[in-house]
């Protein structure tokens, strides 16, 4: 396997990755986590957090789409209620 290739497993990140990756506090990831917003799996007998990097990703377009909402929302006086409720991708 060449060295730029990710290895099988990288694909899950801490809670420390990802706040990170997201530049917030250890804090507003544990608080994602434990409201079913950021999906999560607990490991071992100490149960630490794990976060598959499509979760997070997922979680990002999530956010993405949900500022899109609001900004269609903010900017139309009348809105097409379908497009406020399915993204465009998945028509």
């Amino acid at each position: 396997m060449p060295p730029s290739a990710p290895r099988r497993f990288d694909r899950f990140l801490t809670l420390a990755d990802v706040a990170d990756v997201l530049n917030v506090e250890l804090d507003v990831v544990r608080e994602l986590v434990e409201s079913n917003e950021l999906a999560a799996i607990r490991i071992g007998e100490a149960g630490q957090w794990r976060v598959e990097q499509r979760a997070l990703q997922d979680y990002v377009d999530d956010q993405y789409e949900l500022r899109r909402r609001q900004a269609l929302y903010e900017q139309q006086e009348f809105v097409d209620l379908p497009e406020l409720h399915v993204r465009p991708d998945r028509r």
